[in-house]
């Protein structure tokens, strides 16, 4: 691990980089601030290397991009409706920050923030750590969590993630990359193949949170069961579709959480890039990118524009602590919260 200054951000904050490089040349490069991922580099099917996530030069890139890119998400992933929620019997009133909701852990959520880092203990990766105080964000509860990310000869960035609190609380983390199997600028990423191992997804309402419901994918331009085109779909005459504005949804996992197991299969044809998903969540969040618009300029000097990277959230369910039905996010004393996903490269 090579370890070199990133540079202040606006607000003061002095950051750092940590570049992990395998024995195939193949680098991920991460940075304390957000706990966020900055590159990743992946060979083509000529072996051609490229990087494959979006991110940006400086660390003011990723104070101010609005976007999430590339960072830990916390405390709790994805929207919670009304930014309010019981606990307990207990009303907790969040910050909101996405019109009415809550959305990835408030207007300073952890993806804003900075972490302690050091090598991790197998020498192929890096420790993110930091102590969530009681009532940040108005969540509850002193929130003690690591991140650690390690980068494998195998071309597999493992990504373990690991909480206790001080008092009943809940947590939801996830990571925030926007990948290009075709390289980072190099267009859009509606020619991607994408298969995901769900049945079935929640649907959303106006407000992009879950009705309760879940319904199967059969039959609907979210059918990802065999490999479809991104863009094949897309612009179908679907009501979750104009909700979203493209895909923005949690798809329920067929594995269920808990052990780690295959969630998606993402493939670029031009350069045969694969990119799979790994999780022990029980869902995975879908991102289009339908919010990039051309007004942020990424690390190649080059706009994103609509739809030029995708997401891949593993999670629990969006608004859970107001969906008893659904697995369930607390975490109390004693406990330990503990989730693993892989990113894992490849060709074809």
């Amino acid at each position: 691990m090579q370890r070199k200054p990133f540079g202040r951000t606006s607000g003061g904050m002095e950051t750092e980089l940590f570049e992990l490089t395998n024995r195939n040349g193949c680098t991920a490069v991460l940075t304390d601030f957000g706990a966020s991922l900055v590159s990743l580099t992946a060979p083509d099917r000529e072996g051609r290397k490229d990087d494959v996530t979006l991110g940006f030069r400086t660390p003011d890139g990723y104070a101010t991009n609005g976007c999430f890119i590339g960072g830990t998400i916390g405390r709790y992933g994805n929207r919670i409706a009304g930014a309010a929620f019981k606990l307990d019997g207990r009303e907790i009133r969040l910050t909101p920050n996405d019109g009415p909701n809550s959305l990835h852990g408030g207007k300073m959520g952890f993806h804003l923030m900075p972490w302690k880092a050091e090598p991790s203990a197998s020498g192929d990766g890096v420790v993110f750590s930091r102590v969530s105080p009681d009532g940040e964000e108005q969540f509850p509860g002193n929130l003690k969590v690591t991140v650690e990310y390690r980068w494998t000869d195998e071309q597999i960035l493992r990504i373990d993630y690991r909480a206790v609190t001080d008092r009943t609380t809940v947590v939801n983390l996830t990571h925030h990359s926007y990948f290009n199997l075709a390289g980072e600028g190099k267009g859009d990423i509606l020619g991607h193949l994408l298969q995901i191992d769900a049945d079935r997804f929640t649907p959303v309402n106006a407000n992009l949170i879950p009705t309760g419901e879940l319904r199967p994918v059969k039959g609907t331009p979210l059918d990802f069961t065999k490999p479809v085109p991104v863009g094949l779909r897309i612009g179908d005459a679907d009501e979750q579709l104009r909700l979203g504005r493209g895909y923005d949804h949690n798809f329920v996992l067929n594995a269920g959480g808990g052990a780690l197991s295959r969630a998606v299969r993402m493939t670029e044809p031009g350069s045969g890039r694969v990119m799979e998903v790994w999780t022990t969540e029980p869902g995975i969040q879908f991102y289009s990118g339908n919010f990039l618009d051309g007004s942020l300029t990424g690390k190649s000097g080059k706009p994103y524009g609509l739809r030029t990277g995708f997401c891949l959230e593993p999670q629990h369910f969006p608004d859970s602590p107001n969906r008893p039905e659904f697995p369930s996010t607390k975490l109390r004393p004693g406990e330990e919260y503990r989730t693993v996903t892989e990113y894992r490269f490849s060709v074809e």
